[in-house]
């Protein structure tokens, strides 16, 4: 049979056991609770402990000075610190989901500490009004807080993340409530915080942000005293006036559980264990009740602290920690005193298995039918025991039935093992978290392996998350950083090296942001040296700049090949640094140097032509400047013959000196390097030419007070002074520009047919025996002024007949056409003038007549 003795230790509520056992002898000396305020985290989380200045107590010793002191669950101190914040008194303080300490005092101000009693900034106020009005009460939760102030008003913070106060709905009451709770957002029908104060009157107020509700009136018969909400948020056990235990629904339509309670005085705490019972403790007794059955009671000579958790309550003393749940099934099935299930079976066949005896295989034989439901039961109970060698004991029962299973899943046993040695490792007095397997599961490993670090127990984080297969970068660099915020006093190299020794083990983690805190912790030198083992460039180059690394940030960039980062490192060098220094930075490297062209060709002209000139590239200074004549085009002031074409003319000019002078010797730059000669004829005649015109242009429009001239072609000037019949400024341009003879003709036929002066034309076209160009442009000018009589004087002058059948063709004259396409024996030129007068049948005779007789088909 099993062991009497474990089962002797269990205790009966109604149809349930439950268990108390001892989990730590408390390490710390000189704690006395009642002296104290007390704040326990869940999940075997640290406990906060101050003296109470709310109460009288005499001082055995210790400074008058209050401290704040943190230990873990076993009573090993994790940090201390003087308690001097302004204020008032300390109202209440509870630890946050991610164990952070908040206390919030008299004026409304919440102070935050981490695991260490190191202060966090900055300070969160609840407000003016409380400030003002003083805060009287509160209530905690996961991450927010509901505060009471003396005039009734209730202010509310719901996650210390994003503090925002926020006041709720005037209560509408005169006295301070008996009592306080509060139904988190995540369990409330409007996703905010609900406030429940239980006043004098027979209901409770619920408060919300948007209004007030009276809650049980229906179901009370008077006030209630205290008051807890169930983890879910669905219950609600609370003591009445009358000392009576009701267990409620949450918005107290129902009553599910009342029963008689041994006191009529309010207990000092009430707390949920589990879903199941609710305990009441009073100065020296603690009493556990359930639905049905009388209740438990547990007697102590010294005071109690009640920490709920999800499947029990913790239960803090002076000496000890103790962990008050209740029996799992699996465990009762096994240990119960005259338990015949098939896992007490088993555990027993065991016990005959190491005594050599035979009642092991009967015992075997009794249960083969659910062999793997008493396998399954025994592992289940190692992983709810804390007690190691009934951990092992558990565990052999279950190999030794799974050896005779063969249908068992054998992967459960290294499971539970492999769980069982994780928890262990954290129960152990030094770690000091007591989590049951239930709260590990909830918790989560990785949540776990993360108050480990915040603990500074970085070598066992680190080997759970190697033994449970999960990524240690979280554990290496929260080790990196308290590494070097710890060693001040090491030199950077020596750091650097052992840094490096423990970085190397986790592939892909980020140097750079160990490196940034190395900096922020005014290591500067030890961060550029971490700073070259980051292989992202995209991390890399931020972090240079950062720290002041500039040179280096921009070779980094450069080798990236990512024109983004080069951009990044060249705008921050760019706002630091002189122009000088900026330009002599960038000069020798030829991709920050054309990116930087590019971008300042199109933002930054005057910087560019800086740039330049200290690089001694005169002509690009000079295009530069020639742009910038163009430009100057497009201001709405300079209207054509405006005074503002005059700083065109001398932009231009001076881009014919650049040219010029560029071209007259070697340009120095300020980098000591010699820019050789290079042609640049072509531009240096070109902007001489283009100044010249601009200010023949404007002369033009000056004397014929007309804006048609500037930013036209030679060509457009010149036909427009014949338009204007200025002959004479036409000619001018015409010399100034050296316009070839052929040129000339085209456009002043052109312009002499425009203004239809047919008789200067004729005349134009006898002042030579033949006109260097023929008599093409005439022909072409009369054609396009729609003039056929005019075009017939020239047409028959033009000595090629392919050029006399077009012209006759595109008048209309198709015997003409035709005479002088057979002039050209030209079968092609003949079949295409025939289509033109395709329309026409006699013209196409024609054309058809002459093929037949040039006999081209």
């Amino acid at each position: 049979m099993a062991n009497v003795s474990v089962a002797a230790e269990w205790q009966l509520l109604y149809n349930r056991y439950y268990r108390k056992p001892e989990v730590y002898r408390m390490t710390w000396s000189h704690v006395d609770l009642s002296r104290n305020k007390v704040a326990c985290a869940p999940f075997g989380g640290p406990i906060a402990v101050i003296r109470d200045d709310s109460k009288i107590v005499q001082l055995r010793g210790e400074s008058a000075q209050r401290k704040l002191r943190i230990f873990n669950s076993s009573g090993l101190l994790l940090g201390e610190t003087l308690w001097k914040h302004p204020g008032g008194r300390l109202i209440g303080m509870s630890w946050t989901d991610d164990q952070t300490l908040a206390c919030l005092v008299q004026d409304g101000t919440v102070f935050r500490y981490n695991l260490h009693a190191e202060i966090l900034l900055p300070n969160i106020s609840m407000g003016k009004e409380c400030f003002e009005r003083n805060v009287v009460d509160c209530v905690f939760w996961g991450s927010g807080v509901v505060c009471l102030t003396e005039s009734n008003q209730l202010f509310c913070i719901s996650d210390f993340h994003n503090p925002n106060p926020v006041q709720l709905a005037d209560p509408g009451i005169e006295d301070p409530p008996y009592c306080m709770a509060v139904i988190e957002p995540q369990y409330t029908m409007s996703g905010n915080v609900e406030v429940l104060l239980g006043i004098s009157e027979p209901w409770v107020l619920a408060v919300e942000e948007d209004g007030v509700q009276q809650l049980g009136a229906d179901v009370l018969r008077g006030p209630l005293q205290k008051m807890a909400v169930s983890r879910d948020g669905q219950w609600l056990a609370s003591f009445t006036h009358d000392g009576r235990l009701l267990v409620m629904t949450s918005n107290l339509n129902e009553i599910l559980i009342e029963q008689e309670c041994e006191s009529a005085l309010p207990p000092e705490q009430l707390a949920w264990c589990g879903m199941d019972t609710v305990l009441l403790y009073w100065d020296d007794i603690l009493l556990m009740m359930g639905p049905r059955g009388d209740p438990v009671r547990y007697f102590y000579d010294e005071p109690v602290v009640l920490i709920p958790e999800c499947d029990g309550v913790r239960i803090l003393s002076n000496s000890s920690m103790e962990l008050l749940q209740r029996v799992p099934d699996s465990t009762e099935s096994i240990f119960k005193i005259g338990s015949t299930s098939p896992a007490a079976l088993l555990f027993d066949a065991l016990d005959h298995f190491d005594r050599r005896s035979a009642k092991a295989d009967e015992n075997l034989r009794l249960i083969r039918a659910s062999l793997s439901e008493a396998v399954e039961a025994c592992i289940d109970a190692a992983g709810h025991e804390f007690d190691l060698s009934r951990q092992k004991t558990l565990l052999r029962a279950a190999s030794y039935g799974q050896a005779f299973c063969s249908n068992f899943q054998r992967d459960h046993i290294q499971e539970i093992c492999k769980t069982l040695r994780v928890l262990n490792a954290v129960r152990h007095p030094d770690v000091g978290m007591p989590l049951t397997i239930q709260q590990y599961k909830l918790l989560t490993p990785s949540v776990l392996i993360a108050r480990l670090i915040n603990s500074y127990k970085h070598l066992l984080a680190l080997r759970i998350s190697e033994y449970l297969g999960m990524n240690q970068e979280m554990v290496i660099m929260h080790w990196t950083c308290s590494k070097i915020t710890a060693s001040l006093a090491i030199p950077d190299a020596t750091l650097l090296e052992i840094l490096l020794d423990k970085l190397k083990l986790c592939k892909g983690i980020s140097y750079a942001a160990v490196a940034a805190h190395a900096d922020k912790n005014g290591r500067r030198k030890l961060a550029a040296m971490l700073v070259e083992h980051e292989p992202r460039s995209s991390k890399q180059v931020p972090l240079l700049l950062s720290i002041g690394e500039e040179d280096s940030a921009l070779m980094k960039a450069i080798e990236s090949g990512d024109t983004d980062l080069v951009y990044l490192v060249l705008f921050h060098i760019w706002q630091k640094r002189e122009p000088l220094a900026f330009f002599k930075m960038i000069h020798p490297k030829p991709l920050a140097r054309d990116l930087f062209v590019i971008y300042a060709r199109c933002y930054k002209h005057e910087f560019l032509k800086d740039f330049f000139l200290s690089a001694g590239q005169l002509q690009e200074v000079a295009f530069l400047v020639w742009k910038e004549s163009w430009e100057l085009d497009k201001n709405p002031m300079a209207s054509r013959g405006s005074p503002l074409h005059n700083p065109r003319i001398k932009l231009i000019e001076s881009t014919t000196k650049l040219f010029g002078g560029f071209k007259e010797k070697e340009s120095s730059s300020l980098f000591g390097e010699h820019n050789k000669d290079k042609d640049f004829t072509f531009e240096l005649k070109a902007s001489e030419e283009h100044a010249k015109l601009l200010r023949m242009q404007h002369d033009l429009e000056v004397s014929t007070k007309q804006a048609i001239f500037v930013d036209s072609s030679i060509s457009d000037t010149i036909r427009t002074c014949i338009v204007l019949g200025n002959h004479k400024a036409a000619m001018k341009v015409k010399t100034e520009f050296k316009v070839s003879e052929k040129r000339w003709y085209w456009l002043k036929a052109f312009a002499l047919a425009t203004v239809r002066d047919w008789d200067t034309l004729e005349k134009f076209s006898k002042e030579k025996n033949r006109p260097p160009s023929g008599y093409k442009p005439f022909v072409e000018a009369c054609i396009e002024a729609d003039e056929r009589g005019e075009a017939l004087k020239y047409i028959p002058k033009l000595t090629d007949a392919r050029d006399r059948a077009e012209a006759y063709d595109r008048i209309g004259m198709a015997r003409e056409a035709a005479d002088a396409a057979s002039q050209a024996n030209d079968g092609e030129l003949l079949g295409r003038l025939r289509s033109t007068f395709s329309q026409n049948p006699a013209a196409s005779s024609i054309f058809d007549t002459i093929r037949d007789r040039l006999g081209v088909s």
